[in-house]
Protein backbone atom coordinates (compact mmCIF):
# COMPACT_ATOMS: atom_id res chain seq x y z
CA UNK A 1 0.00 0.00 0.00
CA UNK A 2 0.98 3.63 -0.26
CA UNK A 3 1.37 3.84 3.49
CA UNK A 4 3.73 0.83 3.66
CA UNK A 5 5.89 2.12 0.80
CA UNK A 6 6.18 5.52 2.52
CA UNK A 7 7.39 3.92 5.79
CA UNK A 8 10.07 2.00 3.87
CA UNK A 9 11.36 5.13 2.09
CA UNK A 10 11.42 7.09 5.35
CA UNK A 11 13.30 4.26 7.08
CA UNK A 12 15.96 4.12 4.33
CA UNK A 13 16.41 7.92 4.44
CA UNK A 14 16.86 7.85 8.21
CA UNK A 15 19.52 5.15 7.94
CA UNK A 16 21.42 7.16 5.34
CA UNK A 17 21.14 10.36 7.38
CA UNK A 18 22.41 8.86 10.62
CA UNK A 19 25.18 6.95 8.81
CA UNK A 20 26.41 10.23 7.28
CA UNK A 21 26.34 11.99 10.63
CA UNK A 22 28.26 9.10 12.20
CA UNK A 23 30.96 9.32 9.54
CA UNK A 24 31.18 13.10 9.90
CA UNK A 25 31.64 13.02 13.65
CA UNK A 26 34.08 10.14 13.38
CA UNK A 27 36.24 12.22 11.04
CA UNK A 28 35.83 15.47 13.00
CA UNK A 29 39.17 15.26 14.88
CA UNK A 30 41.08 14.78 11.63
CA UNK A 31 39.23 17.63 9.96
CA UNK A 32 39.89 19.96 12.88
CA UNK A 33 43.52 18.92 13.01
CA UNK A 34 43.93 19.47 9.28
CA UNK A 35 42.26 22.89 9.44
CA UNK A 36 44.53 23.91 12.31
CA UNK A 37 47.55 22.80 10.29
CA UNK A 38 46.37 24.84 7.32
CA UNK A 39 45.95 27.89 9.56
CA UNK A 40 49.47 27.39 10.92
CA UNK A 41 50.90 27.07 7.37
CA UNK A 42 49.16 30.24 6.23
CA UNK A 43 50.37 32.12 9.31
CA UNK A 44 53.93 30.86 8.88
CA UNK A 45 54.01 31.64 5.15
CA UNK A 46 52.58 35.13 5.55
CA UNK A 47 55.04 36.03 8.30
CA UNK A 48 58.03 34.71 6.37
CA UNK A 49 60.05 37.41 4.48
CA UNK A 50 59.43 37.50 0.72
CA UNK A 51 63.14 36.99 0.10
CA UNK A 52 62.92 33.61 1.87
CA UNK A 53 59.74 32.55 0.07
CA UNK A 54 61.34 32.85 -3.38
CA UNK A 55 63.99 30.19 -3.63
CA UNK A 56 65.32 31.55 -6.92
CA UNK A 57 64.65 34.66 -9.03
CA UNK A 58 65.97 35.88 -12.37
CA UNK A 59 66.28 39.28 -10.68
CA UNK A 60 69.24 37.90 -8.72
CA UNK A 61 71.19 37.76 -11.97
CA UNK A 62 70.50 41.36 -13.08
CA UNK A 63 73.79 43.33 -12.95
CA UNK A 64 74.02 46.88 -11.64
CA UNK A 65 74.11 49.32 -14.56
CA UNK A 66 76.61 52.18 -14.70
CA UNK A 67 75.35 55.71 -14.03
CA UNK A 68 74.62 57.92 -17.02
CA UNK A 69 77.75 59.81 -18.08
CA UNK A 70 76.01 63.18 -17.79
CA UNK A 71 73.05 62.74 -15.47
CA UNK A 72 75.20 60.73 -13.04
CA UNK A 73 77.58 63.68 -12.70
CA UNK A 74 74.61 65.97 -12.10
CA UNK A 75 73.54 63.66 -9.25
CA UNK A 76 77.02 63.90 -7.73
CA UNK A 77 76.77 67.68 -7.92
CA UNK A 78 73.47 67.68 -6.04
CA UNK A 79 74.97 65.46 -3.34
CA UNK A 80 78.00 67.72 -2.83
CA UNK A 81 78.02 69.92 0.28
CA UNK A 82 80.79 72.21 -0.98
CA UNK A 83 79.42 75.79 -0.90
CA UNK A 84 81.50 76.71 -3.96
CA UNK A 85 80.33 73.81 -6.12
CA UNK A 86 79.62 74.58 -9.78
CA UNK A 87 77.67 72.49 -12.28
CA UNK A 88 78.97 72.93 -15.83
CA UNK A 89 77.85 69.48 -16.90
CA UNK A 90 74.18 69.42 -17.93
CA UNK A 91 73.21 71.29 -21.08
CA UNK A 92 70.36 73.39 -19.74
CA UNK A 93 70.21 77.18 -19.82
CA UNK A 94 70.64 79.15 -16.59
CA UNK A 95 70.31 82.88 -16.05
CA UNK A 96 72.95 85.21 -14.58
CA UNK A 97 71.92 84.03 -11.10
CA UNK A 98 72.34 80.38 -11.97
CA UNK A 99 68.59 79.74 -12.06
CA UNK A 100 66.44 78.06 -14.73
CA UNK A 101 64.69 80.58 -16.98
CA UNK A 102 61.23 80.11 -18.44
CA UNK A 103 60.97 82.29 -21.54
CA UNK A 104 58.32 85.03 -21.12
CA UNK A 105 56.91 84.11 -24.54
CA UNK A 106 56.44 80.55 -23.27
CA UNK A 107 54.64 81.82 -20.16
CA UNK A 108 52.41 84.00 -22.33
CA UNK A 109 51.57 81.03 -24.53
CA UNK A 110 50.67 78.95 -21.46
CA UNK A 111 48.38 81.71 -20.19
CA UNK A 112 46.70 81.88 -23.60
CA UNK A 113 46.15 78.11 -23.59
CA UNK A 114 44.65 78.27 -20.10
CA UNK A 115 42.27 81.05 -21.05
CA UNK A 116 41.19 79.26 -24.21
CA UNK A 117 40.19 76.20 -22.20
CA UNK A 118 42.58 73.86 -24.00
CA UNK A 119 41.58 70.22 -23.52
CA UNK A 120 43.70 67.28 -22.43
CA UNK A 121 42.65 64.76 -25.05
CA UNK A 122 44.97 62.20 -26.62
CA UNK A 123 46.97 63.42 -29.57
CA UNK A 124 46.91 61.29 -32.76
CA UNK A 125 49.72 58.80 -33.19
CA UNK A 126 51.64 61.24 -35.38
CA UNK A 127 50.96 64.14 -32.99
CA UNK A 128 49.46 67.58 -33.41
CA UNK A 129 49.88 68.18 -37.13
CA UNK A 130 49.38 71.93 -36.83
CA UNK A 131 52.36 71.99 -34.45
CA UNK A 132 54.31 69.74 -36.82
CA UNK A 133 53.71 72.03 -39.80
CA UNK A 134 54.83 75.13 -37.92
CA UNK A 135 57.85 73.31 -36.49
CA UNK A 136 58.91 72.16 -39.95
CA UNK A 137 58.61 75.65 -41.41
CA UNK A 138 60.78 76.86 -38.52
CA UNK A 139 63.45 74.36 -39.64
CA UNK A 140 63.08 74.09 -43.41
CA UNK A 141 61.82 77.63 -44.13
CA UNK A 142 58.54 79.19 -45.23
CA UNK A 143 58.88 77.85 -48.77
CA UNK A 144 58.48 74.29 -47.51
CA UNK A 145 56.12 72.09 -49.57
CA UNK A 146 54.42 69.85 -47.00
CA UNK A 147 53.44 67.36 -49.70
CA UNK A 148 57.11 66.35 -49.86
CA UNK A 149 57.58 65.89 -46.10
CA UNK A 150 56.47 62.94 -43.96
CA UNK A 151 56.62 64.12 -40.36
CA UNK A 152 55.54 63.10 -36.87
CA UNK A 153 55.67 64.68 -33.44
CA UNK A 154 58.18 62.96 -31.17
CA UNK A 155 59.46 62.81 -27.61
CA UNK A 156 61.97 65.61 -28.21
CA UNK A 157 65.19 64.98 -30.14
CA UNK A 158 66.00 61.75 -28.34
CA UNK A 159 62.68 60.24 -29.38
CA UNK A 160 63.14 61.53 -32.93
CA UNK A 161 66.55 59.85 -33.19
CA UNK A 162 65.15 56.59 -31.78
CA UNK A 163 62.18 56.47 -34.17
CA UNK A 164 64.42 57.49 -37.06
CA UNK A 165 66.92 54.76 -36.20
CA UNK A 166 64.14 52.18 -36.06
CA UNK A 167 62.84 53.31 -39.46
CA UNK A 168 66.29 53.03 -41.03
CA UNK A 169 66.82 49.59 -39.50
CA UNK A 170 63.51 48.34 -40.93
CA UNK A 171 63.75 49.73 -44.44
CA UNK A 172 67.44 49.83 -45.26
CA UNK A 173 69.32 46.55 -45.89
CA UNK A 174 70.33 44.47 -42.85
CA UNK A 175 73.71 45.51 -41.48
CA UNK A 176 73.33 49.12 -42.63
CA UNK A 177 75.86 51.38 -40.95
CA UNK A 178 75.20 54.76 -39.39
CA UNK A 179 78.26 57.00 -39.24
CA UNK A 180 78.45 59.26 -36.19
CA UNK A 181 80.94 62.10 -35.72
CA UNK A 182 83.79 61.54 -33.29
CA UNK A 183 83.04 62.99 -30.82
CA UNK A 184 79.26 63.23 -30.65
CA UNK A 185 76.50 63.44 -28.06
CA UNK A 186 77.02 60.31 -25.97
CA UNK A 187 73.41 59.15 -26.23
CA UNK A 188 73.61 58.90 -30.02
CA UNK A 189 75.62 55.69 -29.79
CA UNK A 190 73.21 53.53 -27.71
CA UNK A 191 70.15 55.05 -29.41
CA UNK A 192 71.16 53.82 -32.87
CA UNK A 193 72.77 50.59 -31.67
CA UNK A 194 69.58 49.67 -29.80
CA UNK A 195 67.56 50.51 -32.92
CA UNK A 196 69.49 47.81 -34.78
CA UNK A 197 71.95 49.84 -36.84
CA UNK A 198 75.70 49.18 -37.02
CA UNK A 199 77.37 52.20 -35.44
CA UNK A 200 80.55 53.49 -37.05
CA UNK A 201 82.46 56.72 -36.46
CA UNK A 202 84.00 59.36 -38.69
CA UNK A 203 86.63 61.86 -37.71
CA UNK A 204 85.21 65.27 -36.92
CA UNK A 205 87.32 67.16 -34.40
CA UNK A 206 91.08 67.24 -33.98
CA UNK A 207 92.35 67.48 -30.41
CA UNK A 208 95.77 68.28 -31.83
CA UNK A 209 94.51 71.55 -33.27
CA UNK A 210 91.29 72.01 -31.24
CA UNK A 211 89.50 72.58 -34.54
CA UNK A 212 87.40 70.81 -37.18
CA UNK A 213 89.22 67.91 -38.83
CA UNK A 214 87.71 68.47 -42.27
CA UNK A 215 90.28 66.38 -44.12
CA UNK A 216 89.78 63.43 -41.79
CA UNK A 217 86.01 63.79 -42.03
CA UNK A 218 85.99 63.81 -45.82
CA UNK A 219 88.38 60.87 -45.98
CA UNK A 220 86.21 58.76 -43.68
CA UNK A 221 83.00 59.67 -45.51
CA UNK A 222 84.66 58.84 -48.80
CA UNK A 223 85.29 55.34 -47.46
CA UNK A 224 81.69 54.83 -46.32
CA UNK A 225 79.55 52.12 -47.89
CA UNK A 226 76.94 53.32 -50.37
CA UNK A 227 73.55 53.59 -48.71
CA UNK A 228 74.95 54.15 -45.23
CA UNK A 229 73.41 56.79 -42.98
CA UNK A 230 75.54 59.73 -41.92
CA UNK A 231 74.46 61.75 -38.90
CA UNK A 232 75.23 65.47 -38.97
CA UNK A 233 74.68 68.08 -36.27
CA UNK A 234 72.70 70.88 -37.91
CA UNK A 235 74.37 73.58 -35.79
CA UNK A 236 76.23 74.02 -32.48
CA UNK A 237 77.87 70.60 -32.61
CA UNK A 238 77.65 68.79 -29.28
CA UNK A 239 80.09 68.52 -27.53
CA UNK A 240 82.63 70.59 -29.46
CA UNK A 241 80.70 73.71 -30.49
CA UNK A 242 82.75 73.54 -33.68
CA UNK A 243 80.68 73.89 -36.88
CA UNK A 244 81.83 73.79 -40.49
CA UNK A 245 81.70 77.03 -42.44
CA UNK A 246 79.19 77.20 -45.29
CA UNK A 247 82.01 76.58 -47.76
CA UNK A 248 82.97 73.47 -45.81
CA UNK A 249 79.35 72.35 -45.61
CA UNK A 250 79.23 72.56 -49.41
CA UNK A 251 82.26 70.25 -49.67
CA UNK A 252 80.66 67.81 -47.26
CA UNK A 253 77.36 67.92 -49.15
CA UNK A 254 79.00 67.26 -52.51
CA UNK A 255 80.87 64.21 -51.22
CA UNK A 256 77.84 62.73 -49.45
CA UNK A 257 75.75 63.17 -52.59
CA UNK A 258 78.44 61.54 -54.71
CA UNK A 259 78.69 58.60 -52.30
CA UNK A 260 74.89 58.17 -52.21
CA UNK A 261 74.72 58.32 -48.42
CA UNK A 262 71.51 58.94 -46.49
CA UNK A 263 71.66 62.09 -44.36
CA UNK A 264 70.21 62.32 -40.87
CA UNK A 265 70.39 65.82 -39.38
CA UNK A 266 70.05 66.27 -35.61
CA UNK A 267 68.91 69.83 -34.85
CA UNK A 268 68.84 70.60 -31.13
CA UNK A 269 70.04 74.22 -31.03
CA UNK A 270 68.41 76.14 -33.88
CA UNK A 271 68.25 79.79 -32.81
CA UNK A 272 70.16 79.05 -29.63
CA UNK A 273 73.47 78.63 -31.44
CA UNK A 274 73.94 82.06 -33.01
CA UNK A 275 70.80 83.83 -31.83
CA UNK A 276 69.51 83.72 -35.43
CA UNK A 277 67.22 80.78 -36.19
CA UNK A 278 67.41 81.36 -39.94
CA UNK A 279 71.21 81.33 -39.97
CA UNK A 280 71.32 78.22 -37.80
CA UNK A 281 69.20 76.34 -40.37
CA UNK A 282 71.56 77.12 -43.27
CA UNK A 283 73.26 73.73 -43.47
CA UNK A 284 69.97 71.81 -43.39
CA UNK A 285 68.45 73.99 -46.09
CA UNK A 286 71.56 73.64 -48.26
CA UNK A 287 71.29 69.84 -48.20
CA UNK A 288 67.56 69.96 -48.99
CA UNK A 289 68.23 72.29 -51.92
CA UNK A 290 70.90 69.95 -53.26
CA UNK A 291 68.51 67.00 -53.34
CA UNK A 292 69.84 64.70 -50.63
CA UNK A 293 68.05 61.68 -49.21
CA UNK A 294 67.41 63.40 -45.91
CA UNK A 295 65.74 63.06 -42.51
CA UNK A 296 65.64 65.53 -39.62
CA UNK A 297 65.40 65.08 -35.85
CA UNK A 298 64.23 68.34 -34.30
CA UNK A 299 64.11 69.31 -30.62
CA UNK A 300 62.58 72.28 -28.79
CA UNK A 301 64.23 71.56 -25.43
CA UNK A 302 67.11 74.03 -25.66
CA UNK A 303 65.84 76.79 -27.93
CA UNK A 304 62.41 77.08 -26.26
CA UNK A 305 63.59 76.03 -22.79
CA UNK A 306 61.08 73.16 -22.82
CA UNK A 307 63.43 70.58 -21.31
CA UNK A 308 60.78 68.67 -19.39
CA UNK A 309 58.05 68.86 -22.03
CA UNK A 310 59.75 66.40 -24.45
CA UNK A 311 58.73 68.20 -27.60
CA UNK A 312 60.17 67.53 -31.06
CA UNK A 313 59.59 66.22 -34.57
CA UNK A 314 60.98 63.66 -36.98
CA UNK A 315 60.67 64.30 -40.70
CA UNK A 316 61.69 62.64 -43.96
CA UNK A 317 62.03 64.48 -47.26
CA UNK A 318 60.04 62.49 -49.85
CA UNK A 319 60.98 63.63 -53.36
CA UNK A 320 58.21 61.61 -55.07
CA UNK A 321 55.45 63.60 -53.44
CA UNK A 322 52.22 62.79 -51.64
CA UNK A 323 52.06 59.05 -52.36
CA UNK A 324 55.55 58.48 -50.97
CA UNK A 325 54.83 60.79 -48.04
CA UNK A 326 51.72 58.81 -47.11
CA UNK A 327 53.62 55.52 -47.25
CA UNK A 328 56.46 56.75 -45.04
CA UNK A 329 54.03 58.32 -42.57
CA UNK A 330 52.06 55.07 -42.30
CA UNK A 331 55.22 53.18 -41.32
CA UNK A 332 56.28 55.82 -38.79
CA UNK A 333 52.89 55.43 -37.12
CA UNK A 334 53.38 51.67 -36.97
CA UNK A 335 56.67 52.20 -35.14
CA UNK A 336 55.24 54.75 -32.71
CA UNK A 337 51.97 53.03 -31.77
CA UNK A 338 53.43 50.06 -29.82
CA UNK A 339 56.28 52.18 -28.45
CA UNK A 340 54.45 55.06 -26.73
CA UNK A 341 51.15 55.33 -28.63
CA UNK A 342 51.01 59.14 -28.90
CA UNK A 343 53.07 62.14 -27.78
CA UNK A 344 52.37 64.63 -24.96
CA UNK A 345 50.56 67.79 -26.01
CA UNK A 346 51.51 70.57 -23.60
CA UNK A 347 54.92 71.44 -25.03
CA UNK A 348 53.78 71.17 -28.61
CA UNK A 349 50.81 73.43 -27.84
CA UNK A 350 53.20 76.04 -26.45
CA UNK A 351 55.47 75.97 -29.51
CA UNK A 352 52.47 76.04 -31.85
CA UNK A 353 50.98 79.02 -30.02
CA UNK A 354 54.24 80.98 -30.07
CA UNK A 355 55.00 80.32 -33.73
CA UNK A 356 51.41 81.01 -34.82
CA UNK A 357 51.16 84.42 -33.11
CA UNK A 358 53.11 87.17 -34.87
CA UNK A 359 53.77 89.18 -31.70
CA UNK A 360 54.76 86.13 -29.61
CA UNK A 361 56.97 84.82 -32.41
CA UNK A 362 58.85 88.16 -32.59
CA UNK A 363 59.18 88.16 -28.79
CA UNK A 364 60.51 84.61 -28.85
CA UNK A 365 63.20 85.45 -31.41
CA UNK A 366 64.36 88.32 -29.17
CA UNK A 367 64.50 86.04 -26.11
CA UNK A 368 66.36 83.33 -27.99
CA UNK A 369 68.91 85.90 -29.15
CA UNK A 370 69.24 87.07 -25.55
CA UNK A 371 70.12 83.53 -24.39
CA UNK A 372 72.65 83.08 -27.18
CA UNK A 373 74.25 86.44 -26.36
CA UNK A 374 74.59 85.61 -22.67
CA UNK A 375 76.28 82.33 -23.57
CA UNK A 376 78.59 84.22 -25.95
CA UNK A 377 79.47 86.70 -23.21
CA UNK A 378 80.36 83.84 -20.84
CA UNK A 379 82.54 82.29 -23.54
CA UNK A 380 84.49 85.52 -24.08
CA UNK A 381 84.74 86.38 -20.40
CA UNK A 382 85.97 82.89 -19.47
CA UNK A 383 88.94 83.28 -21.80
CA UNK A 384 89.61 86.76 -20.41
CA UNK A 385 89.54 85.45 -16.84
CA UNK A 386 91.87 82.60 -17.75
CA UNK A 387 94.41 85.12 -19.01
CA UNK A 388 93.97 87.22 -15.86
CA UNK A 389 94.59 84.09 -13.78
CA UNK A 390 97.96 83.72 -15.51
CA UNK A 391 97.21 81.07 -18.13
CA UNK A 392 99.62 81.11 -21.07
CA UNK A 393 97.57 78.65 -23.15
CA UNK A 394 95.98 79.64 -26.43
CA UNK A 395 92.24 79.50 -25.65
CA UNK A 396 91.12 81.01 -28.97
CA UNK A 397 89.40 77.75 -29.89
CA UNK A 398 86.92 78.43 -27.07
CA UNK A 399 85.93 81.83 -28.45
CA UNK A 400 85.65 80.48 -32.01
CA UNK A 401 83.20 77.78 -30.96
CA UNK A 402 79.43 78.29 -30.91
CA UNK A 403 76.45 77.21 -28.84
CA UNK A 404 76.03 76.06 -25.27
CA UNK A 405 79.35 74.27 -24.81
CA UNK A 406 83.05 75.01 -24.74
CA UNK A 407 85.27 72.07 -25.68
CA UNK A 408 88.27 73.13 -23.65
CA UNK A 409 90.90 70.56 -24.54
CA UNK A 410 91.25 69.39 -20.93
CA UNK A 411 91.80 65.66 -20.54
CA UNK A 412 90.05 63.26 -18.16
CA UNK A 413 92.67 63.65 -15.41
CA UNK A 414 92.27 67.42 -15.44
CA UNK A 415 88.51 67.10 -15.25
CA UNK A 416 88.74 64.69 -12.34
CA UNK A 417 91.05 67.10 -10.55
CA UNK A 418 88.61 69.95 -11.15
CA UNK A 419 85.85 67.94 -9.52
CA UNK A 420 87.81 66.46 -6.61
CA UNK A 421 89.73 69.59 -5.65
CA UNK A 422 87.42 72.42 -6.72
CA UNK A 423 83.92 70.86 -6.78
CA UNK A 424 83.47 71.82 -10.44
CA UNK A 425 81.39 69.11 -12.08
CA UNK A 426 81.86 68.44 -15.81
CA UNK A 427 82.11 65.56 -18.25
CA UNK A 428 85.47 63.82 -18.59
CA UNK A 429 85.97 64.93 -22.18
CA UNK A 430 86.63 68.54 -21.09
CA UNK A 431 83.26 69.91 -22.19
CA UNK A 432 82.01 72.87 -20.17
CA UNK A 433 78.40 74.00 -20.29
CA UNK A 434 78.76 77.76 -20.50
CA UNK A 435 75.17 78.12 -19.32
CA UNK A 436 76.40 77.06 -15.88
CA UNK A 437 78.70 80.09 -15.68
CA UNK A 438 77.65 83.46 -14.32
CA UNK A 439 79.31 86.56 -12.85
CA UNK A 440 79.26 84.96 -9.42
CA UNK A 441 81.31 81.85 -10.28
CA UNK A 442 83.19 82.66 -13.47
CA UNK A 443 86.41 83.88 -11.85
CA UNK A 444 86.45 80.90 -9.49
CA UNK A 445 86.07 78.49 -12.42
CA UNK A 446 88.77 80.25 -14.46
CA UNK A 447 91.28 80.08 -11.61
CA UNK A 448 90.50 76.40 -11.06
CA UNK A 449 90.89 75.59 -14.77
CA UNK A 450 94.21 77.42 -14.77
CA UNK A 451 95.32 75.47 -11.69
CA UNK A 452 94.74 72.08 -13.33
CA UNK A 453 96.08 73.03 -16.78
CA UNK A 454 99.10 75.15 -15.84
CA UNK A 455 102.24 73.67 -17.32
CA UNK A 456 100.31 70.93 -19.09
CA UNK A 457 99.16 70.54 -22.68
CA UNK A 458 95.54 71.11 -23.68
CA UNK A 459 96.10 69.55 -27.10
CA UNK A 460 96.44 65.81 -27.64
Amino acid sequence: SFYARSRTVFKDFAVMKYSSLFLLFSAYPSIVSGFAGLQQHIHTSSSRPISNQLQMSYLDEVPLGPPDAILGIAAEFRASTNPQKVNVCVGAYRDENGQPWVLPSVRAAEESLLKSGAKKEYAPIDGDQEFVKRALKFAYGDSLDMENIAAVQTLSGTGACRIGGEFFARFLPPGTEILLPDPTWGNHIPIFANAGLVVKRYRYYSRKTNALDLDGMLEDLKGAKEGSVVLLHACAHNPTGCDPSMEQWKQISDLIFEKKLNVFFDSAYQGFASGNAEADASALRLFVKEGHSLALAQSFAKNFGLYGERCGTLSFVCPKGEAQTSTVLSQLKLIIRPMYSSPPIHGSSIVKTVLADEALRAQYYTECEFMANRIGDMRTTLVEKLKEAGSSHDWSHVTSQIGMFAFTGMNADMCTQLTEEHAIYLTKDGRISLAGLNPGNLEYVAKAVHAVTDGKSITA
